[in-house]
C-alpha cells in the first residue's frame, strides 16, 4: 500500500486553538509555542496534526479574525524550523460539531444546507490561500468527525465541492478525507474514488472504546468509576460494551474482528487498506490513543499492538494527544513510562 510520505508518524495538538476550556487570547499565545514544536520533532515526530475551530479564525457573523490565522501561520513556521510537516483539521465549522458535550445539536443540518456548506467553503478558501505555497509541508483536512452514519452519501457530496474548491488553488496539496460514524474504520469504504493521487483516506482508532475512554466524563452511559485492563477477550469487551451501552457499532463488533493483539487491529482494518489498495491511495490514522485514567502498563501494550499493525502497512498516524485533554503524554500521569511510550511510537 502507498505510503503517506513525511506524514507516518505524528502526534496531535489537541486543546490548543480547538476544544479548548474558553475562549482565551493568553491561553492561545502560550499553550502551544515553538519550544512544544522543538520538543515533538527532537523526540522523532515527523508532523503534527492541528485541530482547529472555526471560532478562533470567524467570527459568529463570519468576519475573518486575522490573529486567529496568526495561530497556524506561526505554527507552519515552527514546524518548518524543526522539520515538522503539519496538517490543518478544521475540528469544528459554523454549523457543525461532533463533541458529545454538546447537546441538541443537529448533526445532520450541515451536509444538507447549502448555506453552512458554503460558510465551511469560504473559510478553507481563506486557508488554502494563505498555505497555497508549500504543498510539500502543509496537508488538509476538512471536518472532524462525522458523527451520523446517515449522511454518508451528504458527506461524499460536500467532499466533492471541498476537493474542488481546494483544487483550483492548491493543486497538489495532500487531502485528507475521512468516513463516517465519528471516522470509524468501518466506513473508510463508503469514500468515493480519489479525483488525484494526492487524496489520503482517514480513519481514527479508538477500539476497543470501553479501553480506551474508560471513566470518559464526556461519555454519557460510561461511569465514572469504570476500569477495565488490556488485553481481554474479544467477548468480554462485546459484553462489557452492550452492558454499558447497548451499541454495537464499534468495530470490535466487525466480522471477523478476531482476538486481542495486533492480528485484532489488522483484521479491523482490512476493508479499509483492501479499500485505499483498490484506488492506491494512502492510508492514514488521524486519532488514536487512551485515557490518562487507565493503566500506563495496559496503555504500553495496547500502543505496541496497534503500532505493529500501523507499521505492517505502513499506515501514517497521529497520536491523540500532546498535551492534556485527558491523553496527553507529557502530563505527570504518563510520566513513569514516558520513554517507554515514547521508545514504541
Amino acid at each position: 500500500m502507498r505510503k503517506f510520505e513525511g506524514f507516518q508518524k505524528g502526534v496531535n495538538l489537541g486543546g490548543w486553538i480547538s476544544q479548548f476550556a474558553e475562549y482565551d487570547l493568553t491561553h492561545f499565545g502560550t499553550f502551544i509555542t515553538e519550544k512544544d514544536i522543538a520538543e515533538i520533532a527532537s523526540l522523532g515526530f515527523d508532523h503534527v496534526r492541528v485541530p482547529v475551530d472555526y471560532n478562533v479564525l470567524e467570527t459568529e457573523e463570519g468576519e475573518l479574525i486575522p490573529g486567529g490565522m496568526a495561530y497556524l501561520v506561526h505554527c507552519h513556521e515552527w514546524c518548518r524550523a524543526h522539520g515538522l510537516n503539519m496538517i490543518i483539521d478544521l475540528h469544528e465549522c459554523y454549523g457543525y460539531s461532533f463533541d458529545p458535550l454538546k447537546k441538541n445539536m443537529d448533526r445532520a443540518k450541515f451536509f444538507r444546507d447549502e448555506a453552512l456548506q458554503a460558510r465551511f467553503l469560504a473559510l478553507w478558501e481563506e486557508i488554502a490561500l494563505l498555505f497555497r505555497d508549500d504543498p510539500d509541508h502543509v496537508a488538509f483536512e476538512p471536518l472532524n468527525e462525522v458523527v451520523l452514519f446517515e449522511v454518508a452519501d451528504d458527506w461524499n457530496a460536500v467532499i466533492r465541492k471541498y476537493v474542488k474548491l481546494i483544487r483550483s488553488i492548491c493543486p497538489k496539496h495532500y487531502i485528507i478525507l475521512g468516513g463516517v460514524n465519528y471516522n470509524s474504520v468501518t466506513t473508510v469504504k463508503l469514500l468515493e474514488a480519489p479525483v488525484d493521487d494526492r487524496i489520503v483516506y482517514n480513519f481514527h482508532c479508538y477500539e476497543p472504546m470501553v479501553f480506551t475512554h474508560q471513566g470518559a466524563y464526556w461519555m454519557d452511559w460510561m461511569p465514572r468509576d469504570f476500569r477495565i485492563d488490556y488485553p481481554k477477550t474479544l467477548e468480554e469487551y462485546r459484553q462489557v460494551n452492550r452492558a454499558l451501552c447497548d451499541d454495537t457499532s464499534g468495530a470490535i463488533f466487525a466480522e471477523n474482528a478476531g482476538e486481542m493483539g495486533p492480528q485484532f487491529f489488522e483484521n479491523i482494518f482490512a476493508p479499509a487498506i483492501a479499500h485505499a489498495e483498490k484506488y492506491d491511495v494512502p492510508l492514514y490514522c488521524g486519532e488514536y490513543g487512551v485515557i490518562d485514567l487507565a493503566d500506563n502498563r495496559a496503555k504500553i501494550r495496547w500502543l505496541k499492538d496497534i503500532h505493529t499493525a500501523f507499521a505492517k502497512y505502513g499506515i501514517g498516524h497521529a497520536l491523540w494527544n500532546y498535551k492534556e485533554k485527558d491523553f496527553g503524554f507529557c502530563d505527570d500521569s504518563f510520566a513513569s513510562v514516558r520513554q517507554e511510550f515514547i521508545d514504541c511510537l
